[in-house]
This record gives C-alpha cells, structure tokens and sequence, in this order.
C-alpha cells in the first residue's frame, strides 16, 4: 500500500518511497502502477495528487507527487532551473577508478527492431547530460569485485544514471536488464535515497527513504 511508504507530506506534496518493480505511468500490459493507485494518496483531498517526475520502474525510492496544479507548475519550474537536489545509490558490476567524479556524456534516444528502444552516449547529437558520482564502499565477501556508489544527477535525462554508469565509468549497474549484465531475482540495484525541493517562503521539501532490503541481501548494508 502507497500510503503506508509515506516519506513526506503537506497541503502542497507528497513524497512516497516507491518500491522497485513498480512503474509510475501504467504500462501498455496493464501491470501495477502509482498512476493506478493515486487514490491510495489523496489524504482528505478530493483531487488525485500527480508525480512530478519519474523514476525506471526497476528503480525504488522518492517520487515526489504534487497535490494541485499550481504546486505542479512550481516544482516543475524547479526540475527545469536544477534546483532540485537528488541523490541515488547504486551498486556496479565493478569497481570505477578513483574514489569521485563527474560524467558528462550528452545522451540521446535509439531504436531497433531487435533490441527496441534504449539510450546512448552521443557527444555529436546528445541532448547534456552530467553525473556527479562518489565511491560509497568497497565489496567484501560475497559482493567482492562490486562497489557502492552515489549518484547526484544534475539533469534528469531518462536511464541518465543507467547509461553514465555504462558508458561513462565502464561499468554497468548490477542486475540492469538493459545496459548491464541481465535481470537479476534481486532486481535492479538503483535507488533514489534522497531528495530535496526549495520553496521560497515555505521549509524545503526533503525526503529520505529507506536502505532497500535488496542492498543488504546483496552484502551491502547501510553505510
């Protein structure tokens, strides 16, 4: 239940925790999604609040969801101008060099019969696209030869992290069925840990959420 993951909330915001397998938008097989359970957030509120943004749904973590349009319309505006502060764990397949970075590869949109849609670094016709990363931890026992890192998007292109991870450190991240080694039973190990919202005249909004489960199965825990 969605209202039971309830990371943050006021007259204006929602954020909830949202759990890795679960799409934002309802997908064309008719499968579970937050837009499917929208009625679960109300809180007292006839309107339906709407998320602001997505994540993957392999992804778990803060979404942010706004209560009315004219919340809408401000967050929206602080998405475009970067004002919006966001954080993600991952761990990779390996192990990148050095202990802190950026990633700045311009991304753009392919499609092929065989493989469908997907995204690529393209430095010539990529719409920016930056990642600032750090090296969190190292693995030990059964996660040796991974590591755990933080993501700080500083713009929001869709599988940005996905493909930076990739193609920009060389190493995927562990379990994405796209552009790392396949599916894992664990899942895709990509999180959306923080996120943090300016609003003038009123306490930013700010949201943890949770160390996933699927983390400490995978020999990480909370660091």
């Amino acid at each position: 239940m969605l209202n039971q993951r309830i990371l943050f909330l006021d007259g204006e915001a929602v954020v909830i925790d949202k759990p890795a397998g679960l799409a934002v938008d309802t997908p064309r097989d008719g499968s579970p999604s937050v837009e499917a359970m929208l009625d679960q957030l109300t809180f007292g509120f006839q309107r339906l609040p709407q998320p602001v943004h997505r994540i993957d749904r392999d992804t778990s973590g803060c979404l942010l969801l706004a209560r009315n349009p004219k919340a809408m319309k401000r967050f929206g505006q602080a998405f475009e101008a970067g004002e919006v502060t966001k954080r993600y764990i991952a761990i990779l397949d390996g192990v990148p060099e050095g202990e802190a970075g950026i990633v700045d590869l311009p991304l753009a949109k392919v499609s092929s019969a065989a493989t469908g849609w997907r995204m690529r670094g393209d430095p010539r016709h990529g719409k920016p696209a930056r990642t600032r990363w750090r090296l969190l931890q190292m693995g030990e026992g059964q996660a040796k030869g991974r590591a755990l890192v933080a993501f700080y998007p500083e713009t929001g292109r869709t599988h940005q992290l996905r493909v930076h991870a990739a193609e920009g450190l060389g190493i995927p991240i562990m379990g994405d069925p796209v552009y790392g080694a396949g599916a894992l039973p664990l899942g895709m190990m990509l999180h959306a840990s923080a996120l943090s919202v300016p609003r003038p005249g009123k306490r930013d909004i700010t949201a943890d959420a949770p160390w996933p489960r699927r983390f400490e199965e995978a020999g990480f825990a909370n660091g």
